[in-house]
């Protein structure tokens, strides 16, 4: 009997959530990791889930367009899928192009000092943990059959004459009729190792953690200077750009200046305390747009890489899971091929 098994080789959040919707369908589904689920660049994520496009021409557009709705649906097959539809607020140009406005920001933000007399407010983002909703589809995976391999490193394609047919590990070998690589950094050694290249680079950014009162900041916050929402139990999430920090202390300097920023923003935020700061490794594809398909002159493979993973996490794992389990091709991700870059 022919092997009809997928693996999946990466269980951040759109290896989670190509799991949950490629199990149950009739095929195995393997999920393999080489640490935890969601222990990756989904951890050190802002998790933002962004609204439609600001620019409706990217070709990932049509993706995109369809985010918040996949994201709805998720939230009605898994009822615990706990997503915080606050909405965002950004202003000082970081849209650059033009979008909803309203004056009205202190009644969104009452906390802020110094609001903006205009920002550009999208009522309709969202944002979520993104370790408990890796968590969360990869136990529902599993309820529908899926097994999961943890601390299984892939560290090779097994590929004859373009046919990909598993994936070697530090576990052993775990055949497939279908690998897809959602191993974010990773995926790009792994596919160049069988000679296809995905013109992909690591991206770093920095997340800071800090503690403060509870209900200082209500949206999402996003301008040059400063990006941040906070959880119910008052923990502040603000993300910033990489700037070279190669040890703990530069990145603890880096914490403080985002600490002092957002103390000095916010009414009630003076005793506001650093928890945690992290660097996490984004996979950043040099056009900026996802990679989502079958690499040309491969059988048996299928790669999904892209940043803004959080945002495209649920639309494009239904939608390349069912290319996968069809063989009929997604219009939405049409824009998103890898053979774009050749």
């Amino acid at each position: 009997m022919k092997d009809r098994s997928i693996v999946v080789v990466g269980a951040g959040i759109i290896g989670a959530s190509l799991a949950y919707h490629l199990a149950g369908r009739g095929r195995p589904v393997t999920l393999i990791d080489a640490g935890l689920p969601g222990s990756g660049a989904t951890r050190a994520s802002f998790a933002w889930i962004a609204g439609r496009p600001v620019a409706s021409d990217l070709p990932s557009a049509p993706l995109r367009h369809l985010a918040l709705d996949e994201y709805r649906r998720l939230e009605t097959e898994l009822p615990e899928l706990s997503i915080r539809w606050s909405g965002s607020l950004s202003w000082d140009g970081f849209y650059e192009t033009s979008g909803p406005r309203t004056d009205d920001v202190g009644a969104l933000e009452p906390h802020l000092l110094d609001p903006p007399a205009v920002a550009i407010h999208r009522p309709e983002d969202a944002a979520l943990d993104p370790v408990a909703a890796t968590d969360l589809l990869v136990a529902a995976a599993r309820d529908r059959g899926a097994r999961l391999l943890t601390g299984t490193l892939a560290t090779a394609l097994d590929c004859q004459a373009g046919t990909v047919s598993g994936v070697q590990t530090t576990a052993g070998v775990v055949p497939a009729e279908t690998v897809v690589l959602a191993a974010g950094t990773g995926t790009v050694a792994l596919c160049s190792g069988i000679g296809v290249t995905l013109p992909v680079e690591p991206s770093p950014a920095i997340l800071v953690r800090l503690r403060a009162a509870p209900g200082l900041v209500r949206t999402i916050i996003a301008t040059p200077s400063m990006e941040v929402r906070q959880l119910d139990d008052g923990t502040v999430l603000a993300p910033m750009a990489y700037s070279g920090e190669t040890d703990q202390a530069a990145l603890l300097r880096t914490a403080q200046r985002v600490r002092d920023r957002f103390a000095a923003s916010f009414t009630g935020a003076s005793d506001t305390k650093i928890v945690s700061v992290e660097i996490g490794w984004r996979p950043m594809p040099t056009d900026g747009e996802p990679v989502i398909g079958r690499p040309a002159g491969t059988r048996g493979l299928y790669v999904t890489v892209m940043h803004s993973a959080i945002t495209l996490a649920a639309a494009a794992g239904r939608l390349a899971a069912t290319e996968i389990l069809t063989g009929s091709p997604a219009p939405e991700l049409a824009g998103c091929r890898p053979e774009r870059f050749h």
